[in-house]
């Protein structure tokens, strides 16, 4: 008597599986595996008999032989605000088409992170981290980490120079570089064909080292055009403060030409700021851009004019780092561009 209950049955082996086909263990653990060498109608029959006796394999134990877990953590700020839930979205996505799971973890709200979940990545053995925070640096995520080399997003303020991301030599990390430079420079350039002089940014979070890259990016180009400095609007990337900033910059600060936003998200709290309360009209009286070119930016209603980050290109981007750093896990800091340009919408013309 085993002591089961009554109609309960063996979780199915690999051994059970090489019985049954008439093969090695090996040959099960190579037909589960594509890149393996194997007859493609030996892959089938035994795939075949594996599914009729249930049998799926133990990655835990794979993983123990491989190194390779098939799991990506991700740490995010936020997973309700626009971006961020739709940049998580297409990721998972793509991630599982690869053959990767994801494993979500929250900052607090200040963007640091508790190290008692750095703790439970570290249990998971992640084959990479993709970081969008620039609270968590590299140095404290190495201390928790085994193998796997963080990825971080890095904001270009020149066409091709220095970003956000700090130097930290003796912690090694991959990036993605987003390329703001060009659809800032075409937003500006857009603005000034209009006539417009007084331009003012509104920002995101202080500690966002993304909006302080954008800030100092888009004081250089107007710089370079002649342009008086930016009027900056204290915000942090909310619709709420987007609003409310915009209503004390045309009360209290005497207006502007254009409103650039920090992120599309309060982009929309100006338009309706000035639409529905200040009784302007856009793009007539006042110009307004975006950042990010978020799905609802060209919903009719706000027809925003936007400095688009491709997400398809860049979740693409993520996706080869993690490829590429599996493939060479003792290579240097790795490295792919996102190039960004202007969609222009309703809201400047």
């Amino acid at each position: 008597m085993t002591g089961k209950p009554e109609g309960t049955q063996q979780r199915a082996t690999a051994e059970m599986v090489a019985r049954a086909a008439q093969v090695s263990r090996a040959a099960v653990s190579r037909a589960f595996n594509p890149q393996a060498p194997l007859k493609p109608e030996k892959r089938a029959r035994i795939l075949k008999i594996a599914e009729e006796l249930s049998y799926t394999p133990d990655r835990a134990a794979r993983a123990l032989v491989t190194r390779r877990s098939h799991l990506v953590g991700v740490i995010v700020p936020d997973v309700c605000s626009p971006w961020e839930s739709q940049e998580v979205d297409a990721l998972t996505t793509a991630l599982q088409a690869e053959g990767f799971a994801t494993l979500l973890f929250k900052t607090r709200i200040d963007s640091s992170m508790d190290e008692t979940l750095l703790t439970y990545m570290r249990g998971f053995n992640p084959d990479s981290v993709i970081v969008f925070t620039e609270n968590v640096r590299p140095h404290m995520l190495s201390r928790f980490l085994d193998r796997a080399v963080p990825i971080y997003v890095n904001y270009l303020m020149e066409r091709e120079g220095d970003g956000t991301l700090p130097h930290e030599p003796d912690a090694l990390c991959d990036r993605i570089d987003v390329n703001q430079w060009e659809g800032m420079e075409q937003a500006v350039a857009l603005l000034a064909g209009y006539g417009c002089r007084r331009i003012a940014y509104l920002s995101g979070k202080p500690e966002s080292l993304g909006q302080q890259a954008r800030r100092k990016t888009l004081e250089a180009l107007m710089a370079r055009r002649g342009l008086p400095a930016p009027v900056i609007v204290p915000g942090d990337f909310s619709y709420d403060r987007g609003y409310a900033g915009t209503l004390d910059l045309f009360r209290l600060e005497g207006g502007a030409d254009a409103v650039f936003a920090a992120n599309d998200e309060s982009a929309f709290g100006a338009l309706d700021a000035l639409r529905y309360e200040l009784k302007l009209r856009v793009p007539e009286d006042v110009k307004v851009i975006g950042f990010d070119d978020i799905t609802q930016s060209h919903w009719r209603s706000y027809n925003l004019t936007t400095v688009k980050v491709d997400l398809e290109a860049r979740v693409r981007a993520l996706v080869r780092l993690i490829q590429r750093r599996l493939k060479a896990p003792n290579a240097p800091a790795l490295a792919e561009t996102v190039h960004t340009r202007l969609a222009v919408r309703g809201t400047v013309g």
